[in-house]
């Protein structure tokens, strides 16, 4: 540690560790998935991180980002001259699924054996939680270095609109470093996988079943594509290879729309396939939507049908060096709170982290409460006792990383 450990670890021990596990309970006791049919949003989640935050003096905006869903953000000022640091969480869960595949209330923020049950309890409200009572410690601790950016933004979970309009913010423009707060276990996270979402729309000719020769039948050419995106992974996962912390690429169909479901005796006039690819560095995402493309132009020739290839989404892999002055700050907070040497990973897929730093160019690390692989399941749940581990963790990586002024600003230029 920096000669600032006591500072950091007097502001991990100034944590309220009883609040931050009843806003934990409190935050997924409101099921703030965005549902529209079911008069569901990120709203009332906001008002209470909202609330919470003026309870502490602190002066929030909050701004709607699409109506009903609100971003919050405060700025916490140390008081000194010095870098800006940025907690990131997200708001929204999705949905609880089926009641019956629980074995507790989706919704109950119920502690049992020491776990707390509830959808978003990983993902991510403990993060959020967790993010609020560290910047409280600190800013308890006394006056420091620089600025914290606290913030809770919405659409995590589906295009990621919340971080979209905060990287469009003069603020974004001035923050150094972030960590978002997803669930990773006990990993540090400095790596994300990329994201490249493909909608292809294959068109031929209506006709029917039992008359196939009048029609251009776009199903045989969809599935021969398919098995093309299973060579080309194939290619993708010798060269480049394997990612140490993100493991090989995959090119995963999970949408198949043919629009006849009913019409068992009718060919349809068009088929729709849906590609989630993730990616690792190293894969060039241009160069993979241009092969998806030749393969279905060449596929289309053969079959007489035309194909569309559109790219609907691209999330490139977000990368931070782990010496950077984050990485750094939270591996060392890591090592003083919990006595146990940090362990570098990656995250599968993409977080909010994705878009800050492709669209802010801020650096990040992910890390969080939570077990790594539990979001989105049922019996979602997070060990208490890692809510609070975590949040004394925040405060002393935001110390680490604030009071290394000169090395934070010139790790985030580079």
């Amino acid at each position: 540690m920096t000669s600032d450990t006591h500072a950091s670890l007097r502001a991990g021990h100034l944590v309220d560790e009883q609040a931050v596990v009843s806003l934990t309970q409190d935050l997924v006791r409101i099921p703030s998935t965005w549902d529209a049919g079911r008069g569901r949003s990120e709203q009332p989640v906001a008002e209470l991180v909202a609330q919470v935050m003026r309870g502490f003096g602190w002066q929030p905006e909050v701004t709607e980002v699409v109506p009903g869903r609100p971003n919050v953000v405060a700025v916490v000022d140390g008081g000194l001259p010095g870098p800006t640091l940025m907690f990131e969480g997200h708001t929204d869960v999705v949905t609880e699924g089926s009641p019956e595949e629980w074995t507790v209330d989706p919704f109950g923020g119920d502690i049992v054996d020491g776990r707390l049950y509830g959808r978003g309890s990983a993902d991510m409200k403990a993060g959020v939680a967790a993010m609020i009572h560290a910047t409280r410690a600190v800013e308890l601790a006394g006056p420091f270095p620089g600025r914290i950016v606290v913030a809770a933004l919405v659409d995590e979970e589906g295009q990621m609109l919340g971080a979209k309009h905060f990287t469009t913010t003069a603020l974004a423009r001035e923050v150094d470093a972030a960590i978002v707060c997803e669930p990773e276990a006990e990993e540090i996270c400095a790596v994300a996988k990329g994201a490249v979402r493909l909608l292809v729309t294959c068109t031929g000719k209506m006709a029917h079943g039992a008359m196939p020769q009048h029609g251009r039948n776009p199903v045989p050419a969809v599935a021969e594509l398919v098995a093309a995106l299973g060579r080309f992974q194939k290619e993708l996962q010798a060269d480049p290879g394997e990612h140490v912390h993100l493991g090989p690429t995959y090119l995963t169909p999970t949408v198949l729309d043919a629009g006849s479901a009913d019409q068992l005796n009718v060919i349809p006039g068009r088929a729709v396939l849906g590609v989630d690819c993730r990616t690792v560095p190293g894969v060039d995402h241009a160069a993979l939507a241009a092969r998806v493309r030749s393969d279905a132009d060449a596929i289309g020739t053969r079959h007489g049908v035309t194909f569309a290839v559109e790219v609907v989404d691209d999330r490139p892999c977000a990368v931070t060096p782990e010496d950077h002055p984050v990485s750094l700050a939270v591996a060392e907070a890591h090592r003083a709170v919990t006595g146990a040497e940090p362990v570098f990973g990656g995250v599968p897929g993409a977080t909010d982290g994705t878009i800050l730093w492709r669209d802010s160019g801020i650096p990040n690390v992910v890390y969080g409460p939570g077990p790594k692989w539990i979001a989105h399941q049922p019996d979602e749940y997070v060990e208490v006792d890692d809510i609070v581990r975590k949040t004394k963790v925040y405060a002393e990586a935001a110390l680490a990383f604030l009071t290394g002024a000169t090395g934070a600003r010139a790790g985030a230029a580079s």
